[in-house]
């Protein structure tokens, strides 16, 4: 736990501490939350801060409120992140992984970069890159299969980049501004949503002969550092089911 000073309003100190609950599948579906009054008890806070926690959960579908009952919590996938989620994460935390979440299947070559990807990293198609793989799971099953490429010359300067294996010492952003002394300064992300090919199947260990008929989720981002040079460009494949949420605070 950071020992920051958390300096969001009261309300939402709380709906984050559910929320984590929650999302990490600690407190499981079904599960009635306390009570307005014992909430208000609990945290020291009056029971309209209490209540505004609650309705805050019930917004973002975690919980649901039954008369006479109390307040449920609902069972659902929970949302993927984008590269710029992550990398927040990263920076923050130290993980790059959402509550409840894992990876796995940490895989690393050096390929032929596609022409997508070559535009994207700024070097000719065809040349060799770096690409890391790994699919992040929570107890619904997989939340993304997440795609990072990367220039080879930073695989000079870092040669676990190109290991089949989990990064030690921090995420891979982190370690290339480190090695190079160039601060990651900004980032470029879309969103979209396309039908899955038979290798996103594949990607997202489901039947490639019989791939889902809904569209998924495709994040990408580009990550730029402090001279402008393109380090890495990651895309994220959501599972089938999976949306991306954001949050923020709005001022008037």
């Amino acid at each position: 736990m950071s020992d920051q000073a958390d300096n969001r309003a009261p309300y939402a100190q709380i709906a984050a501490h559910y929320t984590e609950l929650i999302t990490s599948g600690e407190l499981e579906p079904g599960t009635l939350l306390p009570s307005i009054k014992n909430l208000a008890q609990e945290w020291k806070v009056s029971t309209a801060t209490a209540e505004k926690a609650l309705r805050k959960l019930r917004t973002e579908g975690l919980v649901r409120g039954i008369h006479g009952i109390g307040t449920e919590v609902l069972d659902r996938p929970s949302p993927m992140s984008s590269g710029a989620q992550r990398q927040d994460r990263g920076r923050h935390s130290g993980s790059s992984w959402g509550s409840g979440e894992r990876s796995d299947s940490h895989q690393a070559a050096v390929v032929s970069a596609p022409a997508d990807v070559a535009r994207a990293l700024d070097v000719a198609a065809g040349s060799d890159v770096i690409r890391r793989r790994r699919v992040y799971r929570d107890r619904h099953g997989i939340v993304a299969h997440s795609t990072s490429w990367i220039p080879t010359r930073y695989g000079d300067l870092i040669p676990a980049l190109a290991k089949s294996e989990r990064l030690t010492g921090g995420t891979s952003l982190q370690l290339i501004a480190q090695a190079t002394g160039r601060p990651i300064t900004h980032r470029i992300d879309t969103a979209s949503a396309r039908l899955l090919t038979a290798e996103d199947a594949q990607l997202l260990e489901l039947n490639p002969a019989r791939p889902p008929t809904e569209p998924v989720v495709v994040m990408t981002a580009k990550f730029v550092d402090s001279e402008s040079n393109v380090v890495e460009y990651g895309v994220d494949l959501g599972g089938p089911g999976r949306t991306w949420r954001t949050e923020s605070e709005v001022t008037q």
